[in-house]
């Protein structure tokens, strides 16, 4: 077939731990479309269990920065690349926008600017972007040193509380902290090396463990002490276009089971999030009620979800719905009528293997 008859093509860039699931769901995309496109997919990593699911695989380059983006745009153009999902590294290709766009590609990194991608990845700057438009957050107080830190729970010290970095993923740093709990109750020194998934640390350890890192200490970790949420947390995977969400499906998990359906009352707090950010392609939203029942978002991420995949089992694939519109294969989605076509339901995930 030659160059100029060639079909569209759409390309995910390396992502975090759903790159796999999409590109299953565009080859399924692919096989019921009347209309053939190509599928590209890159990594800086050897992933035969992601390329396998790809027509065309690249290798990204290792450096970080304008080596990336140039290598993607450059093939991007040569293969008629239509649109880009850039994963991990939105910021990277957001900050070449307008040079993506003239080459008439739609590139999609959560958001349409690098100040709003900052705003996201930065937890502080994150909440107070909410609480000046009126969005439910979880409350969160920055300390940079271990003074900060004690003024701090000195002064809010009456509460549950927890600690997470400024920035992170995956829920790296997070530890609850026995703050709020009845005079003399603490939680065991032995628990939070024994039982490390609860998340759970004694205060004055922590203290102590913040207070004599090395690592802090020569590269320092900007950390948030929040008030501790005990309600159920949610899950929201978003199709969005320029702060308009075209279709949702949340989930929560109790146990090993992701009750995987569209709650209204969170999405009363995700859509006018999504709008106030501008988020612009496939995002997660992660949400948590109070003890008032109140929902508060907790972050963004401006990226597809590890979970995104979950969707697929509710009857509405968010991939395919995301991708059909933006390559011309759909009408615009419209969230009435997508919310429509869920059908509640609750899933195990299970473990796959590839032969590498």
């Amino acid at each position: 077939m030659s160059h100029s008859t060639s079909p569209p093509a759409v390309w995910l860039a390396e992502g975090q731990s759903s790159q796999r699931d999409m590109l299953a769901s565009l080859q399924q995309l692919k096989a019921q479309s009347h209309t053939p496109f190509h599928i590209i997919a890159s990594h800086r990593q050897n992933r035969p269990e992601i390329f396998e699911c790809a027509d065309t695989v690249f290798y990204e380059p290792t450096e970080a920065g304008d080596k990336r983006w140039q290598f993607v745009l450059e093939r991007a153009i040569q293969h008629k690349v239509k649109v880009l999902l850039t994963g991990r590294n939105g910021i990277d290709y957001e900050a070449h926008r307008e040079t993506f766009q003239a080459a008439g590609i739609r590139l999609f990194t959560g958001a349409t600017s690098v100040a709003a991608l900052q705003s996201i990845d930065d937890k502080f700057a994150f909440m107070q972007h909410c609480q000046a438009h009126n969005i439910p957050v979880a409350e969160a107080w920055r300390f940079d040193n271990t003074a900060e830190l004690e003024a701090l729970i000195a002064q809010h010290g009456n509460q549950r509380l927890c600690v997470k970095p400024v920035t992170g993923i995956f829920a790296q740093g997070f530890w609850r902290l026995d703050t709020g709990k009845p005079s003399g109750e603490k939680y065991d020194s032995f628990e939070h090396l024994y039982f490390t998934d609860a998340k759970k640390i004694n205060t004055a350890q922590f203290i102590a463990a913040y207070a004599n890192s090395q690592i802090v200490h020569e590269r320092p970790i900007p950390m948030l002490l929040m008030p501790y949420l005990a309600g159920r947390e949610y899950s929201i995977d978003v199709v969005c276009d320029n702060g308009e969400v075209l279709a949702a499906v949340t989930r929560h998990k109790i146990g090993k089971i992701q009750h995987v359906g569209y709650e209204q009352s969170v999405m009363d707090v995700v859509i006018p999030l999504i709008k106030a950010f501008g988020c612009d392609g496939i995002v997660s939203v992660q949400t948590k009620a109070g003890d008032d029942g109140q929902h508060r978002v907790l972050e963004i991420n401006s990226r597809p979800s590890g979970g995104i995949g979950y969707t697929v089992h509710s009857g509405v694939d968010l991939t395919q719905v995301g991708f059909a519109y933006w390559l011309g294969l759909t009408d615009k989605p419209k969230l009435a009528d997508i919310t429509q076509q869920i059908t509640p339901c609750q899933i195990r995930s299970i473990m796959t293997s590839v032969k590498v």
